[in-house]
């Protein structure tokens, strides 16, 4: 449903347009009633309109004017200026605006509806072009390529979920569907043609690799990435993946006479530590320089492999992060919670060690990123890791971990809340010492503090359950009240001390929030003060 503000000086005006046209049967609302175009910007700000229907002919601010200032806010904003014989040619500048719409006064509800649904229809219209399905797919399968790119890079350095994973692959027209996952390098040795005879190799070995059905291969930072994938489960699944490397590097030697090397990662489970398998074959790459080894090189090998290597890989750094950050401590508690459970009896005291304080490290660079010292938190000369060491069992150190997470997670919390209120008394104070400038605005205020105003204007609503502009014209009122009670300034003075360019928006205002005008409550003030009554 769209949302509609409508703007007109005139009251009967406004009200005869809500109750006289359907608008829920046009699949409209109104979100906001302005008297006056000023009003009408200021509320704009707030409702967020997709139609403003306004008169061309209103005090402080015409529509036209109202218009200019609505595209430079927002360009896809639809208005419809309302406009009488008399302002006609007036009116005409309206299309140089890109004013959407106007309609002659007088005009009947039937005009109005008619135009409306015209205005909806063009909406609707516009909405069904930007999501054309045929566009879309075009441009979906013409960036294919670079969609799958994207996929095989990120599982191979982030640590993503599988049901992830699996959505993306499907997204992109790639089947990862398997029992188990294996990763494997490829570098040629060349010095010249590298590209060209780089490509070539990717075809040969992808030709291979398919009539393995092993899974995929792809280029990846100037070598050539096997990814194994396991359909079939059991015993077999290294074995079929070790005779699917031995005919890649047959064929390549055999149709290239390239020297070659494959370094190769353990198998794993799971799409998410692909990322590992990943690691570990760059790891075994590195070994082609040791004397003796083999053109294809296993992980398993070279490198004692434990079951179950104790990893504190990126998403695990994520969340705990984020549950440092952002999360409350009952998130926090199951993030240790996951974080303990991958350490078991099988792993040695110097592994869990190094694990641990892997954990640690990331607490400690969370509380840098938040502003805050561990010196402050716990003390100068506290000994973090060494402390770590001397605990005599796992429980103990486990105990001491989550200690640890739990007061950074508090401090930083209590800092972050004490950020917002600084930034907040910093907007209360610039505010009050700069009310009376008429081009006061939350851009001004937020360039002030070096902060975006959308960021601004959240914490600003949280901390002071008003909204900067709200907060802006209760200072200036209280400030006009103060003026008229204590001084004989006239009315346009002190619309000018208190930030009003115009005397008449002035008085429009006080009498919309105080209830009375100016000379009315000066006359109710000073007759207050006759009677010795305080007011």
């Amino acid at each position: 449903m769209y949302r509609v503000l409508l703007v007109d000086d005139e009251e009967d005006v406004r009200e005869g347009l809500v109750v006289e046209v359907d608008w829920e049967a046009l699949d409209l609302r109104i979100v906001g009633l302005a008297e006056n175009g000023r009003e009408a910007l200021e509320m704009a700000e707030r409702v967020e309109p997709d139609i403003v229907v306004t008169d061309i002919s209103m005090p402080f601010m015409n529509g036209l004017e109202l218009a200019q200032r609505l595209r430079k806010r927002n360009p896809l904003v639809k208005v419809v200026i309302l406009t009488g014989y008399d302002e006609f040619d007036y009116a005409r500048q309206a299309i140089s605006l890109s004013v959407d719409e106007y309609l002659l006064k007088p005009f009947s509800a039937g005009h109005l509806t008619e135009l409306l649904t015209r205005l909806r229809a063009q909406m609707a219209a516009e909405v069904a072009e930007r999501e054309d399905v045929q566009q879309l797919r075009e441009h979906y399968h013409t960036s294919l390529p670079l969609l799958q790119a994207d996929l095989m890079a990120t599982l191979l350095h982030r640590q993503k979920s599988s049901t992830y994973i699996h959505s993306k692959a499907k997204q992109c027209g790639l089947d990862l569907t398997g029992e188990r996952y294996g990763v494997s390098v490829l570098t040629l040795h060349m010095d010249e043609d590298a590209e060209l005879k780089r490509f070539a190799a990717l075809n040969i070995a992808t030709e291979v690799w398919a009539e393995h059905s092993a899974g995929h291969a792809f280029m990846h930072q100037e070598t050539i990435v096997l990814l194994y994938v396991d359909r079939w489960g059991g015993t077999d699944g290294a074995k079929r993946q070790q005779k699917a490397l031995e005919n890649v590097m047959r064929s390549i030697n055999h149709y290239l006479r390239i020297p070659a090397t494959v370094g190769s990662g353990q198998i794993v489970n799971t799409l998410a530590d692909v990322n590992h398998a990943y690691e570990d074959a760059m790891l075994a790459l590195d070994y082609r320089l040791v004397p003796g080894t083999d053109s294809i090189i296993y992980i398993a090998d070279v490198e004692r492999q434990t079951a179950g290597k104790l990893r504190f890989d990126e998403l695990k750094q994520q969340t705990l992060t984020r549950c440092l950050k952002a999360g409350t401590q009952a998130e926090l508690e199951e993030g240790l919670e996951i974080i303990f459970r991958e350490i078991t009896v099988e792993h040695s005291r110097s592994d869990i060690q190094l694990y641990l304080i892997e954990v640690l490290t990331t607490v400690w660079k969370a509380a840098q990123a938040s502003g805050e010292e561990m010196e402050d938190i716990f003390g100068a000369g506290f000994q973090l890791y060494a402390d770590l060491f001397r605990l005599p069992g796992l429980a103990e150190a486990q105990r001491k971990v989550r200690e640890v997470c739990l007061l950074v997670q508090h401090r930083i919390a209590s800092g972050r809340q004490h950020v917002y209120k600084d930034i907040v008394e910093q907007a209360l104070v610039f505010t009050k010492e700069h009310y009376a400038d008429p081009d006061l605005s939350i851009q001004k205020v937020c360039g002030h503090l070096h902060i975006s105003s959308g960021y601004f204007c959240g914490i600003f609503k949280k901390e002071v359950q008003l909204t900067f502009l709200q907060y802006l014209m209760q200072i200036r009122m209280e400030a006009a009240r103060e003026l008229l009670r204590s001084t004989e300034l006239k009315s346009f003075q002190i619309a000018e001390q208190v930030g009003f360019a115009e005397p008449n928006y002035f008085s429009f205002c006080f009498k919309k929030h105080i209830g009375v005008s100016p000379k009315e409550y000066r006359k109710q003030a000073s007759l207050a003060a006759s009677e010795g009554s305080i007011r």
